[in-house]
């Protein structure tokens, strides 16, 4: 088994959504749910994780690639280029390219390295527009794997983060439930053991036409419009913040879960 998990990407790595003051940057997620599920079965186990919300994918690799192959990992876990598909004028290829070059110089390093495709906004009116553009992103990552020999978890096939239930409320990012399933894919695609469970959701609610329209108003004035005014004045997120935990370190400095 791994001993030493080095995570790089953007928002979804660092945790955003699944909010918890306990943890470094306020959020927990995905990453270090993985990590303390593998701490708990694998002495001397050590894990870093670089990812800073808000970055674009040559960001992400700028500042991060060279830190993470420092670190000398065996397992990396690589996410990038979702806030980069959001932009109306992206060249999906091209940025896979720049992708593939950093997920060869980790893999010839000598880490197995882990990528995850796009999950699928097809219930959500907002990302159901760039529908395409995520499915050119993943097939693209799909075959980065296989050229690659990286591991791929396939969030687009998870229907059940379809379920807004699993998103936090500014419908960008998963939330503590949504981070929990993505943890229980990695883990099972690692074949770690883990006592990891999805949540019982239970049949979905369906709001009224009335009920939509003031969710979409509150969202817009709560989320959408700050993330406008950010993109004009050419601010991000994570301008301000570092990486939750730049150095390898053993899990046990962890809050109990």
């Amino acid at each position: 088994m791994s001993k030493r998990l080095v995570c790089l990407g953007d928002s979804f790595t660092e945790g955003v959504g699944d909010e918890d003051p306990a943890y470094p940057n306020g959020v927990r997620g995905w990453a270090d749910r993985t990590a303390e599920q593998l701490a708990a079965h694998t002495p001397g186990f050590l894990y870093a994780n670089l990812g800073v919300r808000g970055k674009l994918l040559g960001q992400v690799l700028n500042e991060q690639l060279d830190h993470a192959l420092d670190l000398r990992p065996d397992l990396v876990t690589l996410y990038a280029g979702g806030n980069d598909v959001m932009r109306p004028k992206v060249d999906i290829d091209a940025l896979t390219d720049d992708f593939e070059k950093a997920v060869a110089r980790l893999t010839e390093a000598g880490a197995k390295v882990m990528l995850f495709t796009g999950v699928d906004g097809v219930e959500d009116p907002l990302f159901r527009t760039i529908r395409g553009r995520v499915a050119i992103y993943n097939e693209n990552v799909r075959g980065i794997a296989v050229r690659q020999g990286a591991a791929i978890v396939d969030m687009w096939s998870m229907r059940r983060l379809r379920d807004r239930r699993l998103w936090a409320p500014d419908r960008l990012h998963l939330n503590a439930l949504g981070h929990t399933d993505v943890a229980i894919a990695v883990l099972d695609l690692l074949g770690a053991p883990h006592s990891l469970a999805p949540a019982e959701l239970g049949p979905r609610e369906i709001p009224s036409a009335r009920e939509r329209r003031a969710q979409n108003l509150q969202w817009g004035r709560e989320h959408a419009v700050p993330w406008i005014r950010r993109r004009l004045r050419g601010e991000s997120s994570g301008d301000t913040l570092s990486p939750k935990r730049p150095t390898l370190t053993p899990v046990d400095t962890f809050p109990a879960p």
